[in-house]
């Protein structure tokens, strides 16, 4: 492969800037720029020079040796003063060396994971820590980088194999007696599985919302405060307020950390019919908005009732509190009386959801557990069939098998790498 080096911190002036090179060159670079051998892992302090003896910089360089780096290959990290200047001076360097080429987006990590040092779905647990927000994205992305899932499809995997294995052996041996009856013993291997890979599938959806973020819809008639309401949970003035009915026409989206979770607060078009073609179409969204939300604050009159369905979870209160008398169950962006219960209900609400997450996190990963779930539902049916099927049997676990190795990135994985490395930095 070729060497190829980015800058790994972020764009523009800091304390820092580190530069990253990995390839069979990368410790060659290093010699050359600190003009000293540098070990095979170990930390220098040197002044680093262009082809001309120039100064460029001072500062720490590691190096790291194949195949214990992050990338498998030769690694060498320069730990520069982070003027752009520096990092300018220091990069051209590197392209006019001739001995490496700038990385893709990407690439360092396409490497560590062609070189086994990830799986894929460590990858992805890798580009959701870079993405992380919140607390509860952070944990989550750690979860995966740390290889949870990728450990426990090999175990589903050595499951499977072991069954198959039996099977097998009945068919190659089905003209003699086989002494034992491995088919209590195959059943109990694909149920187990069947059971795991269905409650992983099955928490993906709150896995997701985690990675991309909880909705909560304000709902309610024109000028009940909404968009007030909106503001005063986003401590900023993220939506026009005004005294006439119709001012939002648009969802309006504020993005916030609550709790740790990551949540986006939608304002909704108030409900109502009218003629104003606008304001309809506006309405019409704001529907369907509050339909697909995860939890919807209705701000309605106790014998109000909206086109929009009340489901588990959702909240109902009475709006402007600061204008009225019965305010116990009421609420005010004006002056702020039950926000604070608003945001704790809200909270416990959402936490209770985020407990029955997996570690699958990605449409990617369900798909692909509910096809190995369809191939091991139809082995366990062919299996209780009798042994005439046992190879059919035996084909549908291999199946299963596949599915789980397309899971962690060890077959068929090629069209999906363009697309995950896509949203890479150049460093990473």
């Amino acid at each position: 492969m070729d060497t190829i080096f980015a800058l790994a911190t972020a764009q523009g002036k800091a304390g820092v800037a580190v530069i990253r090179v990995s390839g069979p060159d990368a410790i060659t670079v290093g010699n050359k720029l600190t003009g000293n051998k540098l070990p095979g892992r170990g930390m220098t302090f040197s002044t680093l020079r262009d082809a001309q003896g120039e100064t460029l910089d001072s500062g720490i360089v590691l190096s790291f040796s194949a195949p214990d780096s992050f990338t498998g290959e030769n690694i060498v990290e320069f730990q520069v003063h982070g003027s752009t200047a520096v990092v300018s001076a220091l990069l051209d360097e590197l392209q006019r060396s001739d001995l490496a080429r700038l990385a893709e987006p990407g690439e360092f990590t396409r490497r560590a994971l062609e070189n086994g040092k990830l799986d894929l779905t460590q990858v992805e647990g890798l580009a959701d820590l870079i993405d992380a927000e919140t607390e509860a994205q952070r944990k989550q992305a750690q979860v995966i980088l740390s290889g949870a899932l990728g450990q426990r499809a090999e175990v589903w995997r050595q499951d499977l194999i072991r069954a198959a294995s039996l099977i097998e052996v009945t068919i190659d041996f089905a003209d003699e007696e086989v002494p034992v009856d491995v088919t209590p013993e195959v059943h109990a291997l694909l149920s187990s599985v069947l059971a795991d890979l269905e409650r992983e599938a099955a928490g993906v959806g709150i896995a997701e919302r985690i990675r991309h973020g909880f909705e909560v819809a304000i709902v309610g008639s024109p000028n009940v405060g909404k968009s007030t309401l909106l503001n005063a949970l986003a401590g900023r003035k993220a939506a026009i307020t005004s005294e006439f009915a119709g001012t939002t026409r648009d969802v309006i989206e504020v993005r916030m950390d609550l709790a740790g979770l990551p949540v986006t607060l939608l304002d909704t078009a108030g409900l109502r019919q009218t003629d104003d073609h606008v304001e309809g179409i506006g309405i019409e969204l704001a529907r369907e908005r509050a339909r697909t939300a995860d939890i919807r604050v209705f701000l309605v009159e106790a014998d109000e009732n909206l086109d929009v369905p009340f489901m588990a979870g959702d909240i109902r209160l009475l709006p402007k509190a600061d204008l009225r008398e019965d305010s116990d169950t009421a609420i005010s962006g004006v002056s702020g009386q039950g926000i604070d219960s608003l945001i704790s209900h809200l909270s416990s609400t959402l936490k209770n959801r985020s407990i029955h997450d997996g570690i699958a996190t990605r449409a990617r990963h369900r798909e692909t557990l509910n096809r190995a779930c369809e191939s091991l539902s139809s082995a366990i049916d062919v299996l209780g069939r009798g042994p005439d099927l046992y190879e059919l049997a035996a084909e549908d676990m291999r199946s299963a098998i596949r599915s789980l190795e397309l899971l962690v990135g060890r077959i068929d994985v090629e069209n999906l790498l363009d697309e995950i490395f896509s949203s890479f930095c150049l460093g990473k």
